[in-house]
Formats: structure tokens, C-alpha cells, sequence
């Protein structure tokens, strides 16, 4: 994670209230000349053929999806596709006047070489945020009417996620203690948990059903706690497993991919209308959240031109949290998030002061050779690094997203095998 650097006021020069002084005005950046790097259009290319191929494939080939359903989705991922291209543009001008109000940090991961000087303009998670939020509200134009019985849910949603937004740029800006930074996404979360008038009941696993003596139990205020908790963990997740150029938004777009065809298999294999309708609700917040990212992405990449900030782990994993809650996969969005919850298990001693916590659990660079090598602190960098050896940030941070990618994989195998025993 970048080293965040802000404009100092030097005490010894400060002139009493009664003083009087004409000071020239800092010279502020010109607003013409964009000051970060163009976007890496090539693995920005790559990545939605990868991704979108294998996914509009099964919504207009594979799966015979209802008229109205597939008008719905293919409208959400052109709005999706209109608020790639904004993000786009918008992420240069915000990062001009992030970089006047000094929010910018330096790569630590390149300190001592010339890359390790630039000031890499911060917190651009805040313009991916506004245009999901943006599309949302459009959204609502084409798919919902005013008495929708999703509406309002759909609605609280988006507060949830506007609030975490709010809350992860006031974390940028303030910088607040860990302690209180997990205690956010509680708050964030209290609309959707106001608001969400579904079941409060689970499945019972197959084989426990003799045990148990029941194959549904309704959980009742127990299972919107667990929803708060699962809200709280995706955000901190996100945020915590970090550090390398393109890991935050890496893994948010291979865990929001893993979602969009999770949710497509979903609706193509069931016909529920109800259970359909979930999974849709799923998928019209996931999209957007895909397209924008991969915006972000462009920049982020290594070796990256901006960074994302709190502002975008916390916005990500909040809206993944209300897409797994809303569209009742919970159980398959932590097998998602397998790497994320190695990552806190490895965490936890730090994070609980058991074993002390730098500020920057990051892994130590190598000037001269470029590489890294992996520090003691708990984390599934570090853990990589000690595992495979010293590694170039671009070829580590690959190997963990193929690893974030295994994860996915692994959780549709398993499903495919459990399917009919498990549940």
C-alpha cells in the first residue's frame, strides 16, 4: 500500500492573528495537461475477452432466459459498458485535483529508484464509486416500476454502498485507526439490513438433516447479524489484502466475474421466478461494479498511475457483500473470497496485537535487482514470497490473482459435485 504524503504546515512560520502579510499563492498544477500515464487499453483488452466472451455466451446462447429477464441484463451491461468509458475519462481530471488537495502517496514498493519519487495521485476508488452510484439510479428508469417490491431493497442497496463510499474517502482523508476502520462497514451496512424483508431462514445440509431434526430453520435477527458480519468482512477483506500495483482492483474483477456467471448459471438452471429475480438483483449491481473496476484498472496496473485508496477496497467489497446477501449465495461468495479469508486467518495475530503490527506490512525491495522479498508479517504477500522466493511486484501480484482465480474455480467444481448431496 502506497505511503500517503500530504502537505505539512510548518508551526515556526506562521504569522499571529494580528500580523498582516501578502504571501504569493502556491502555484497550482495546470488543469490541461493530464499527469498520469494513459490507460493500459492492451490488458484492459484482454481481460473483458476473456471475461465477456465465455459470459454473453451463456446469456444469448446457453441458457434460455425469458424475454424480459435477458432485455433487462443486456440493458444493465450497456450502462455498465457507457460507465467503462466515463470512468475512463473522469479518473484523469479527479486525479488533478486530488494531486492540488496533496492526496498522493509514493510507491514504497519502488522506493529508491526514480518511479519510487512520483507522486502517484490517491483515493481515485471515489470516481469509480460515483459513476456505479450514477448507473444504479439510471438503472432504475428501465427495469423498476414504483410499486416493485425490489425497489426498495434495490434502493437501500445503494445507500449502503453510497455510505460506504462516503465513509472509505473520509478514511483517505482522515486516515482513522484500524480499530475504528472495522467498525465502518457496520454502519454502512444498517440501511440494506433496515430495509431487507426476505427470509431469514437457511437449508439445512442434506447429511445433517437427521441430526438436526429439521431441513429449514429460520434464524430470525441471527441471520441479519450474520449479514452485518459478512458485510464487514468482505470490505476489511479487500482492504487488508493489498499492497501491490493492481491487487485491489485485480481481485475485485476476477471474485465480480466469478459472481456474473455464478448468478447467469443460476437463472439459467432454475425456474423460480423468485429465486431468478435474486440472482438478477445480484447481477444489475455486480456488472457495473465489473466495468468500472476494469476503468480503474487500466490505471492501476503496474506499474501504477493511480492509486485506488480505501475508498475503493471498502466500496468493492461492500457491493459484493450486498450481491452475495440479496441474491442468497452467501456460502458460495466466502468460498469466492477463499484467499481473502487465508489472508485474515494469516492476519489475525497482528490484527489482534498479539504479534505487533507495522503501518505497512508490505514485503522489502531490492533497488538494485528490482525484487521483493518477503518480510515475517502475516499476510498472503508475504506468505507468497516465502513460499515461491523473491519475485518482481508485476509477476507476484499475477501469481496471486491465477491464485484468486483458482480459488473461483475451485468453488464451481465444488458446487457441481455437492449439487444434490450437500443441498
Amino acid at each position: 500500500m502506497a505511503a500517503r504524503k500530504r502537505a505539512s504546515t510548518d508551526s515556526s512560520a506562521q504569522t499571529k492573528p494580528s500580523e498582516t502579510t501578502t504571501r504569493p499563492k502556491p502555484q497550482e498544477p495546470p488543469l490541461t495537461d493530464p499527469p498520469i500515464a494513459p490507460p493500459k487499453s492492451g490488458v484492459i483488452l484482454k481481460l473483458t475477452l476473456f471475461f465477456a466472451v465465455p459470459y454473453f455466451y451463456l446469456i444469448l446462447y446457453h441458457y434460455k432466459i425469458e424475454h424480459e429477464l435477458r432485455k433487462s441484463i443486456l440493458i444493465n451491461a450497456a450502462l455498465s459498458l457507457a460507465g467503462f468509458f466515463v470512468t475512463v475519462k473522469m479518473i484523469p481530471v479527479a486525479s488533478r485535483y486530488v494531486l492540488r488537495r496533496n492526496l498522493f502517496g509514493y510507491d514504497i514498493n519502488k522506493k529508491g529508484t526514480p518511479q519510487g519519487t512520483v507522486k502517484v495521485p490517491e483515493s481515485l476508488g471515489i470516481v469509480v464509486g460515483i459513476v456505479f452510484l450514477v448507473l444504479g439510479i439510471l438503472f432504475q428508469y428501465f427495469n423498476f416500476t414504483a410499486d416493485s417490491n425490489w425497489l426498495v431493497e434495490y434502493n437501500a442497496a445503494l445507500a449502503s454502498i453510497c455510505f460506504m463510499v462516503l465513509l472509505g474517502f473520509v478514511d483517505d482523508v482522515l486516515d482513522i485507526p484500524w480499530r475504528v476502520k472495522l467498525l465502518l462497514p457496520s454502519f454502512a451496512a444498517l440501511p440494506l439490513l433496515m430495509a431487507y424483508a426476505g427470509h431469514t431462514t437457511i437449508i439445512i445440509p442434506k447429511p445433517l438433516i437427521p441430526y438436526v431434526g429439521l431441513e429449514v430453520l429460520d434464524l430470525g435477527w441471527m441471520y441479519k447479524l450474520y449479514m452485518g458480519l459478512l458485510a464487514v468482512f468482505c470490505t476489511n477483506s479487500i482492504n487488508i489484502h493489498a499492497g501491490l500495483n493492481g491487487l485491489e482492483v485485480g481481485q475485485t474483477v476476477v471474485i465480480a466475474s466469478a459472481i456474473l456467471i455464478h448468478n447467469i448459471m443460476q437463472i439459467g438452471a432454475s425456474a423460480d421466478s423468485e429465486y431468478k429475480m435474486a440472482h438478477a438483483f445480484s447481477l444489475y449491481l455486480v456488472q457495473p461494479l465489473l466495468a468500472t473496476s476494469l476503468a480503474l484498472f487500466s490505471y492501476n496496473w503496474y506499474p501504477s498511475s493511480a492509486f485506488v485508496g480505501d475508498t475503493y477496497t471498502y466500496f468493492a467489497g461492500m457491493t459484493m457483500a450486498v450481491a452475495g446477501i440479496l441474491g442468497h449465495f452467501s456460502e458460495t461468495l466466502l468460498i469466492f473470497f477463499a484467499p481473502q479469508v487465508l489472508n485474515f486467518l494469516l492476519s489475525l495475530p497482528q490484527l489482534a496485537g498479539i504479534v505487533p503490527c507495522p503501518r505497512h506490512r508490505l514485503p522489502r525491495f531490492d533497488p538494485g535487482t528490482g525484487l521483493l522479498t518477503g518480510t515475517n508479517d502475516g499476510t498472503l504477500v508475504n506468505f507468497f514470497l516465502r513460499r515461491f522466493g523473491r519475485m518482481t511486484e508485476k509477476s507476484l501480484c499475477i501469481y496471486l490473482l491465477v491464485f484468486q482465480a483458482i480459488a473461483c474455480c475451485f468453488c464451481f467444481v465444488l458446487r457441481f459435485f455437492l449439487a444434490g448431496w450437500y443441498k
